[in-house]
């Protein structure tokens, strides 16, 4: 998401770090770099003019000024207003009420609160271990009623029903109802959008709201809305009580304005982000991790947790395992590893977290892609078990099917089974002693070539 933003402020960075030590001048004409670069992110101009502000003063500190290496210490400055601007730490819901505790979800059409409520109520009931049940109250929107209830059956979340013909405060009334009966821990309610915001469309709500008295009421925002967030947000604002918001769509091209603007606008911390189509991609919002991104140094952390949540464990033992006795590494595990890959977002979503991925030749992030990964996919689905085994056996007749089976190429076929067998080399350095400090060096022998898919960066 904030992809452009974090090259224009590496850029400035290495400049200031270029200049030996820091003055009024530079850091002034650093600043100002940096004020077209989160306009052109789409922040907010009120946002960018207090958020340059609170930089410049404490950048022109004696302590930064003469400090042995300035430039870092403008980037630890504007990491710690970044993570100011965007509310200091995570906010987990609170949900420590008298059950149900009822989540009620407010934005505009078209900003995914129908998709973010089923997203939600399934981390709160694998995560949380608590009966959560979903209930639409938009009876304006086609078919809206009818994507939720599939939404909930899909991820096994208690189905409330309502339809377009009741009034959407009689539909809060008999959903709190059920809750209550039935024993529902959490009750997430839908709310109808407008393409805009209009009188009627707040008194709906606002009479919703006070039918629900809910525990969380959240703005749900898309995050390629850019300008229009703050007008949208402040509305919101004075109409309800929000408590938090989410930001969906973070996988798209946006470019990061909203992020950097809601918080300012709402004063209520901004939650969760939607990071993709799937029900399992609704994460935590850490403003510090995306500090963090936002200025090149990666994401660490949040990688750890995804790996962790989103792997089989017991494969990965097992590979482990296998590997340390000496049985090698076939393409029947390699397939496993796209799988487990894929999981985790495909290969763009790991990249997005790695430090320095911004630091990269220009192009070289580019060629590593997950249509290359999918491609490999297909290719292994089409050969015959034994075939995963023994690729040794893949002869011209078997790659022309193999080929025709995946839709590939046989030079697609040729060049999967020359990178994995060095890849099998590396694996089988890998397993001996020092093993990690002898792959390395295998990478070397691959001419710079990471496994088959991603292209030698140089």
């Amino acid at each position: 998401m904030f992809d452009a933003l974090s090259d224009k402020l590496t850029r400035v960075f290495k400049d200031l770090r270029g200049q030996g030590r820091l003055t009024e001048e530079n850091i002034s004409d650093g600043l100002r770099e940096v004020r077209m670069a989160l306009l052109e992110a789409d922040v907010a101009l009120p946002v960018v003019r207090d958020f340059i502000q609170h930089v410049k003063e404490r950048a022109l500190d004696k302590e930064v000024l003469t400090s042995l290496t300035p430039g870092q210490a403008l980037i630890k400055i504007v990491n710690d207003e970044l993570i100011s601007l965007m509310g200091e730490q995570h906010e987990p819901l609170k949900l420590n009420t008298q059950p149900p505790a009822v989540i009620l979800l407010a934005g505009l059409q078209g900003a995914g609160k129908t998709t973010t409520a089923a997203k939600l109520g399934r981390l709160i009931k694998e995560k949380e271990k608590k009966k959560v049940a979903v209930v639409s109250c938009d009876i304006y929107r086609p078919a809206a009623i009818k994507q939720l209830q599939t939404l909930a059956n899909d991820n096994d979340l208690v189905w409330i029903e309502s339809n377009e013909k009741q009034k959407a405060t009689d539909i809060a009334k008999s959903a709190m109802d059920f809750a209550r009966k039935q024993l529902i821990d959490v009750l997430i309610v839908d709310s109808a959008g407008r393409l805009h915001i209009d009188d009627e469309m707040m008194q709906e709500i606002k009479s919703v709201h006070e039918v629900l008295t809910p525990a969380e009421t959240i703005f749900v925002i898309d995050s390629m809305t850019g300008q229009d967030a703050v007008n949208a947000a402040a509305a919101f604002n004075d109409a309800l009580p929000l408590t938090g918001s989410i930001l969906t769509k973070t996988d798209g091209d946006a470019r990061g304005g909203a992020a950097l603007t809601v918080k300012h606008i709402t004063g209520k911390p901004i939650k969760f982000m939607g990071t993709g189509e799937k029900a399992t991609e609704l994460t935590a919002f850490h403003p510090e991790r995306i500090a963090s991104r936002i200025l090149g140094m990666g994401d660490v952390l949040s990688l750890i947790e995804e790996v962790q949540e989103k792997t089989d464990q017991k494969e990965a033992e097992k590979l482990a395992k296998k590997l340390k006795t000496g049985k090698g590494f076939t393409l029947e595990d390699f397939r496993e590893q796209l799988n487990q890959m894929n999981n985790m977002g495909g290969i763009a979503g790991l990249m997005d977290k790695l430090p320095g991925m911004n630091q990269l030749p220009p192009g070289a992030a580019a060629q590593v892609n997950d249509k290359e990964f999918i491609k490999l996919g297909a290719i292994i689905d089409s050969m015959t078990r034994k075939e995963k085994i023994k690729p040794d056996i893949i002869n011209g007749s078997r790659k022309k099917r193999i080929a025709k089976g995946s839709g590939t190429q046989i030079q697609d076929i040729n060049k999967l089974l020359k990178q994995f067998k060095q890849m099998q080399k590396m694996m089988k350095k890998m397993s001996g002693k020092g093993g990690m400090a002898k792959m390395m060096r295998g990478l070397g022998g691959m001419g710079g070539q990471l496994p088959p898919g991603m292209p030698p960066f140089k």
